[in-house]
């Protein structure tokens, strides 16, 4: 194990990490089935929160062996925890009923006690329009469309004011959404695969999280860079939009210590895979094969693996301008890994890590 570097030996570009979170597909196999895949993610949440992780987050995905409808699972999780924040990384609006999501979010937030943490994308996703229903316009404009519902919505505002007989309510009843959690819209993310997403996002006065895809990054220009330019349009936008400081941001990061020699060759395994299937990599038995291919197309790239030793895993994150300019790294896990396999990632990545990048867990 590796003498961890103290907090003020920090590079004078790299901001101190006062959050650590990890992000989960809370996938499941053709083996053990759907119920025991819940159950362990449960158990993961768990576990990260007594090892000090501030934030946990959970992909959604549909039609997969993995979890497709994530504020349930987090009603569920915040039963069993008490302090660690609960957030969905991402759900793409393309395809979410905005005030029905809004309903459900806010009463997840007020059984948790105000916890949740939603990251919202606005991908051009169009790949489920035979099964939720094609729409008039293009798909990225509908995503902002019902993003900006969605927002409202939780914000508390006027829905709608009854007109006229048979609407349910007297006429001039004003329509909110209830229950209504007040702080939820600060909590509320935008995920950004691009610099435009990361401006809007400032525009919007929302939150952001940066994940491991991006698009529209310049010719020759790397993952970490283009990421640290997206978080710094972001903050400069904000200050001129919103006339505050930016709330942090946060960035999710495949960061793989290897404390023996055969979790390193594990871990280098897995980083042959991401980058030979991309993001077809690591899948449960059962799950769907991909169908985007493996190498990306021009302007398209996923990000690295850090993986080695936990000295060449502490240099190679603080050379790492994305992880430098993020104020929260979240530990993306391999999906395909197992409960424990996850488990020994998260505390490895605690012991030997984390606190040379400024970091101290959860009283």
């Amino acid at each position: 194990m590796s003498i961890v570097a103290p907090a003020g030996t920090l590079p004078a570009t790299f901001r101190a990490k006062r959050r650590l979170g990890f992000n989960t597909r809370v996938s499941f196999n053709d083996e053990a089935g759907p119920a025991q895949g819940l159950r362990d993610g449960i158990e993961l949440f768990k576990a990260a929160e007594r090892l000090g992780y501030q934030s946990g987050w959970a992909y959604q995905r549909h039609f997969d062996h993995y979890l497709s409808s994530p504020i349930p699972f987090f009603a569920a999780v915040g039963q069993h925890t008490s302090h660690i924040t609960l957030g969905s990384a991402v759900i793409p609006m393309r395809y979410q009923d905005p005030i029905l999501l809004a309903e459900a979010a806010a009463t997840a937030d007020l059984l948790i006690g105000e916890r949740l943490e939603l990251a919202i994308s606005t991908g051009a996703n169009a790949a489920f329009d035979a099964v939720f229903g094609a729409v008039d316009t293009d798909a990225r404009t509908e995503a902002k469309r019902r993003q900006a519902r969605f927002l409202a919505a939780i914000a508390g505002e006027v829905l709608h004011t009854v007109d006229g007989p048979g609407q349910g309510a007297p006429e001039g009843t004003e329509l909110r959404v209830t229950p209504h959690s007040p702080t939820l819209r600060s909590r509320i993310r935008q995920g950004s695969a691009s610099l435009s997403s990361a401006v809007r996002a400032a525009e919007l006065g929302i939150g952001l999280i940066s994940g491991t895809v991006q698009h529209d990054h310049v010719e020759g220009e790397s993952f970490g860079e283009y990421q640290a330019r997206a978080i710094e349009a972001f903050r400069a936008t904000w200050r001129r939009k919103q006339g505050t400081e930016p709330p942090p941001v946060t960035v999710a990061a495949s960061i793989l210590v290897g404390t023996t020699a055969e979790l390193r060759e594990k871990y280098a395994a897995y980083d042959l895979e991401r980058r030979t299937k991309g993001i077809g990599a690591s899948r449960p038995s059962g799950a769907l094969e991909p169908t985007a291919p493996a190498i990306q197309p021009p302007g398209v790239q996923i990000s690295p693996v850090f993986h080695g030793t936990p000295d060449q895993v502490i240099e190679a994150v603080l050379k790492d301008p994305g992880l430098a300019a993020a104020d929260e790294i979240v530990l993306f896990l391999p999906p395909a890994f197992s409960l424990a396999e996850n488990v020994r990632l998260l505390a490895d990545l605690v012991q030997t890590v984390a606190p040379s990048l400024g970091w101290s867990p959860t009283a």
